[in-house]
């Protein structure tokens, strides 16, 4: 590869790699969409590896779980992390992370691409977010391939609204279009206004 077709595949597979957030890309996509092969993939997935971590001035870095590659923070910036999470002025819920919430509760298990087909937009960081504040978590994985994660409720989510089952959610209209579902996440906010504010 000449230095410059090189430096443009890093570009190419940074970006799907952030694109892909926490699902992570296999090597058999990172082939397929980047027109490369197996030793090619490892070796850009080396070689972006390295560049993060030598570079103490860079946050992320990219690591292999379940056999899938993805975009990460860097270890020794999780203080940093928790101080977010836990700051005051991220205790309340954003519209998207309610309603990405909302469509967890509802349609569980669910992936991050079902979530962002229904909502139309991305999804990762309302998703992260309610994660860190214990509301949903992994429940496990989709079949096909590049086992996409599966998002549930917690037990938080419950006693966060005052829930003691998930039965206990308002009841959706009869039609179950895909649409619709605004007006059922409008339910859903307005039910537990309270908790909410």
């Amino acid at each position: 590869m000449e230095l410059l077709e090189n430096s443009k595949l890093l570009g190419i597979l940074e970006c799907l790699l952030f694109a892909a957030g926490d699902e992570g890309l296999s090597i058999k996509q990172i082939c397929s969409t980047m027109d490369i092969n197996d030793e090619q993939a490892i070796s850009l997935i080396n070689e972006l590896q390295t560049y993060y971590n030598q570079d103490p001035a860079r946050g992320i870095t990219v690591t292999a779980l379940a056999e899938t590659y993805q975009l990460a923070t860097k270890r020794e910036f999780a203080e940093y992390l928790t101080r977010l999470v836990e700051s005051p002025g991220t205790s309340t819920l954003s519209q998207a992370g309610l309603e990405t919430l909302a469509i967890v509760a509802y349609k569980q298990p669910i992936t991050r691409m079902e979530i962002e087909d229904i909502r139309g937009v991305k999804t990762e960081r309302p998703l992260q977010t309610l994660i860190a504040k214990g509301l949903i978590m992994e429940v496990g994985r989709a079949e096909g391939s590049g086992r996409a994660k599966l998002y549930g409720t917690t037990r938080e989510f419950l006693d966060y609204f005052g829930l003691n089952h998930l039965k206990e959610l308002p009841e959706l209209p009869k039609q179950t279009d895909e649409d619709e579902l605004q007006e059922d996440a409008e339910l859903f906010f307005s039910t537990f206004k309270d908790q909410i504010e």
